[in-house]
């Protein structure tokens, strides 16, 4: 099967943990021979998250006395592809990858009208007490949303339109490469007149996810995150896995932006544009989500 793999950036670095390299890649370490066991019988394109990486950077970049201004959200984006795809790449390699692995910079083409823009969503960062949240957004204009017990950061989210380098990602497959793409969403920029220009936002790398699955005709969308499946009553003592469910089922359903709601939303657009099956569970249980034995398998 073609597979398109989704790896959350809370799955590298999850909640409460300190956002040191160390931990992440040991959390790589330790998922890459599943990863390099489905390449032997699959052909993968692995799309990663950022949002606590690109968190990092930007609070990082807000502070640094050295720069008059903070460089673009999508700046930083392009910094945390290219940092967590060496750690993929590196992480399959040592795992026993047998074939080649590309990590690409990817530019992820948006609407400027999306009303995405007025309305931020998309959480980045590491959680703060409401008492910090209101000193960071009187000092930086920063917006902030709960998040469980926490506050975190919000910036727009718009909807992918194209991936710039889709065709490169055809190619890369055809001559048999693992390919690294799409990361925290790809690169945010606008496309008029044949111009390309960078705009302040993260696309959700989820939605990007689903659209080169669409795109590129794969077999199956794996979604792979922190939690082992998608909840009903999620943090809650009632909270119960679902481990199968149609795409109608699911669509009765509301999930918080900050966690489930994204991957939900990819799922159901991949499944309803191709009747397709998506998997949605741990990343530790890679190999048992996408055999439909672990996680949430949803069809159509």
């Amino acid at each position: 099967m073609r597979i398109i793999v989704a790896l959350g950036g809370n799955a590298l670095l999850r909640r409460g943990e300190h956002p040191e390299s160390r931990i992440q890649t040991q959390r790589l370490a330790a998922v890459a021979p599943s990863l390099v066991q489905l390449s032997v019988d699959h052909q993968l394109v692995i799309v990663h998250g950022n949002g606590p990486q690109v968190g990092l950077l930007a609070s990082e970049n807000a502070t640094d006395t050295s720069i008059a201004a903070a460089y673009p959200l999508g700046d930083m984006v392009a910094e945390s592809q290219g940092l967590i795809g060496l750690w993929l790449q590196r992480s399959l390699h040592n795992a026993g990858m047998a074939g080649p692995v590309a990590a690409l910079v990817c530019q992820t083409v948006v609407d400027a009208s999306d009303p995405a823009w007025q309305v931020p969503t998309k959480y980045i960062g590491p959680g703060y007490s409401a008492e910090d949240a209101q000193v960071l957004a009187k000092q930086y204009g920063w917006i902030f949303k709960e998040d469980g017990s926490h506050r975190r950061r919000v910036v727009p989210s718009p909807a992918p339109v194209e991936i710039v380098e889709q065709d490169i990602i055809v190619g890369l497959l055809a001559a048999g490469v693992t390919v690294i793409a799409g990361g925290g969403g790809g690169v945010p920029v606008t496309h008029d007149d044949g111009v390309l220009s960078g705009v302040d936002a993260v696309v959700d790398k989820d939605s990007v996810a689903a659209l080169l699955a669409i795109r590129l005709d794969a077999d199956l969308l794996a979604i792979l995150t922190d939690v082992p499946a998608v909840m009903t009553g999620f943090g809650t003592p009632q909270q119960q896995p679902i481990h199968a469910i149609t795409c109608a089922a699911l669509e009765g359903n509301t999930f918080a932006d900050g966690s489930m709601g994204p991957k939900v939303r990819a799922a159901i657009g991949f499944v309803q544009a191709t009747g397709r099956r998506v998997a949605i569970g741990s990343l530790d249980d890679a190999l048992a989500v996408v055999a439909g034995e672990a996680g949430t398998q949803v069809r159509a």
